[in-house]
């Protein structure tokens, strides 16, 4: 699962050991050689349903790590692109590697998604593979900073795949490591919040809407259907209306 060019497990250890902020600065060099960067068939996917909605003028990477949804948003955002990240480790990175030519402006910013230094100026934003660091209970504060950025009409789109089943052996590696990570930090100060389970379908549409979302989804047909005829993989669709969020 990881390159030659990855983390060893040493590193692995000391950032796991780590805060959250302090893990991604560390593993921020290596972090495109180990699987938690999200997948080019996801981006890709993503980016193809995103030229059918815009396009778009303004676009925000919310936890924007080293930059993949940054290329994303620059083929569908005429005029900026802003990347937002707490770890000042992965927007150095994501400097270097993300293009800065073409019509798009392209901005890194560090900072909190819990508490977003901007106003009401995006008409997308975005964001792959990060809500596993939020709790269940900060996902309404989260939803309301995102409507906050948003002007009206504006778009919250982001993929959300399917659980596996209990027959699946992913099922058991999941709550495998959620359980490790849940012991971990009954254990150790400071905490590291990644859990893979905690962010789901149904808990994620009911919090968008109380944030004013209308909220939509389709499934993404490259990731296929599940035994059930459900979808492996769906895209969230919210879109901002003109009230003030509930939270």
């Amino acid at each position: 699962m990881f390159s030659p060019h990855g983390p060893s497990l040493r590193e692995l250890a000391v950032q796991a050991l780590s805060s959250v902020e302090r893990g991604y600065d560390l593993l921020a060099p290596k972090f495109d050689h180990t699987p938690f960067r999200t997948p080019d068939t996801v981006l890709d996917t993503v980016q193809g349903a995103l030229r059918n909605m815009g396009p778009f003028d303004h676009g925000l990477d919310l936890c924007c790590g080293t930059g993949a949804g940054m290329d994303v948003l620059r083929t569908v955002c005429r005029r900026s692109v802003t990347g937002l990240d707490f770890s000042a480790g992965m927007l150095a990175v994501g400097r270097e590697g993300v293009r800065s030519d073409g019509p798009s402006r392209v901005a890194w910013v560090r900072g909190d998604a819990r508490a977003l230094p901007f106003g009401r100026v995006f008409d997308l934003v975005v964001s792959f593979g990060a809500f596993g660091h939020f709790l269940p209970g900060e996902l309404p504060g989260l939803f309301a900073q995102v409507h906050s950025v948003l002007r009206p009409g504006g778009r919250f789109v982001f993929p959300i795949g399917a659980p596996p089943r209990p027959s699946s052996p992913w099922y058991w590696a999941l709550l495998g490591f959620d359980t490790a990570m849940r012991v971990r930090n009954a254990l150790w100060r400071p905490p590291f919040v990644m859990y893979y389970r905690a962010f789901r379908f149904g808990d994620v549409r009911r919090e968008l809407t109380r944030a004013g979302f209308t909220v939509e989804h389709q499934a993404l047909p490259d990731f296929g259907r599940r035994p059930d005829g459900s979808p492996r993989c769906r895209l969230i669709v919210a879109t901002r209306g003109s009230g003030t969020p509930r939270i």
